[in-house]
């Protein structure tokens, strides 16, 4: 019976530790051992098993081993999926700066992007829990209104509700609205080390620009094998897709 109990004791804890193998990656990664701690990682979203925080610890353990491309990737993945991740905004940050090319962002022009730099500073999720919030807030000031004994407090209740109300819309207005340009974005990291960017989509054509390792661009056409991107500071050029992987 002690033997049975034993050899069950030990299919069980063997088993409990194949079956969490973001602990062990985890714990791979604080011994150190970056390159084994990304091949953990890597082997969890092979199976499918993808989340904010396996893609995020990816990243740290690529920035570890110096290799920003996949560094830089790995974080954008996880800012995708938990775009108020402050830790993962920093990172990619500190990951950017590793990169070559130093592109500076233009102001936007034209009202579509004016709006949007307004708006863009949330996630839309975001902006879908301010209108909660806020008709929350308007169910009580309604409730307020409904049961002030004065008219100065009913007067002052109906304003909140009118002001409540119209939070409400701007914040539905502007989840839709950020929705609808980010769903339309096609974010990529440049892998290759250095790669040229040729004026149109053919080997033969004229050099555009060249990129480095790291580089974030946005892809807005592709043809064949070649994908078109544009740069913060509005560069545009085309690009081998093997060059680049898309974050979406």
């Amino acid at each position: 019976m002690k033997k049975l109990l034993y050899i069950l004791s030990v299919i069980f804890f063997a088993q409990a530790a194949v079956a969490n193998p973001f602990d062990k990656a985890n714990e791979l990664y604080r011994k150190h051992k970056y390159a084994e701690a990304a091949e953990g990682y890597e082997g969890i979203l092979k199976q499918k098993k993808e989340s904010a925080e396996v893609y995020y610890n990816l990243g740290n353990a690529y920035y570890k081993m110096g290799k920003i491309a996949p560094s830089v990737y790995n974080l954008e993945k996880a800012l995708l999926l938990d775009p108020n991740n402050k830790d993962a905004k920093i990172n990619l940050g500190y990951a950017r700066k590793m990169a070559i090319d130093n592109i500076k962002e233009v102001p936007k022009v034209g009202f579509t992007k004016m709006l949007y730099s307004l708006t863009g500073t949330y996630h839309y999720n975001t902006w879908g829990w301010i209108a909660v919030g806020f008709a929350f807030g308007f169910l009580l000031l309604f409730i307020g209104y409904y049961f002030a004994g004065t008219t100065l407090l009913k007067r002052i209740f109906f304003v909140g509700m009118f002001i409540a109300l119209l939070i409400i819309v701007i914040s539905i207005l502007s989840a839709v609205f950020v929705k609808s340009v980010t769903s339309k974005e096609r974010p990529a990291v440049v892998f290759a080390e250095v790669v040229a960017v040729k004026a149109e989509p053919t080997q033969n054509a004229e050099d555009a620009f060249v990129l480095h390792e790291g580089t974030v661009v946005s892809v807005t056409e592709e043809v064949d094998t070649w994908k078109k991107i544009e740069l913060a500071d509005d560069s545009i050029g085309w690009i081998e897709s093997s060059a680049i992987k898309e974050v979406k």
